[in-house]
C-alpha cells in the first residue's frame, strides 16, 4: 500500500432504517460521529469516546482491519 494513500477503515452505522457499512477516513468517521452524537461508538468491539477515536492510530486500525460501529445508545427504564 502506498504510504501517501489515505487510510480507511470499515465503519458501520445503525439507525432506525437499518444499517449501512462504508469505508471512511478518520476525518470522515469523526464527522459521522459528530452527526450522530446520540450513538455509542465502538472500535474493535470496545466502547470508545470520540476523543479516543480522534487520537487513534488510523494506519494501525486499517492494517488490523478494525471496524468502527455507531449504534444508537440504549436507555433503560421508563
Amino acid at each position: 500500500m502506498n504510504e501517501n494513500e489515505v487510510k480507511k477503515v470499515k465503519v458501520e452505522l445503525t439507525d432506525v432504517t437499518g444499517h449501512v457499512a462504508m469505508e471512511l477516513t478518520q476525518a470522515e468517521t469523526l464527522d459521522l460521529v459528530e452527526q450522530n452524537s446520540d450513538h455509542w461508538v465502538f472500535a474493535g468491539g470496545r466502547l470508545v469516546s470520540a476523543a479516543e477515536l480522534a487520537d487513534a492510530d488510523w494506519s494501525e486500525m486499517a492494517e488490523n482491519e478494525t471496524t468502527v460501529q455507531l449504534t444508537p445508545g440504549l436507555v433503560g427504564g421508563i
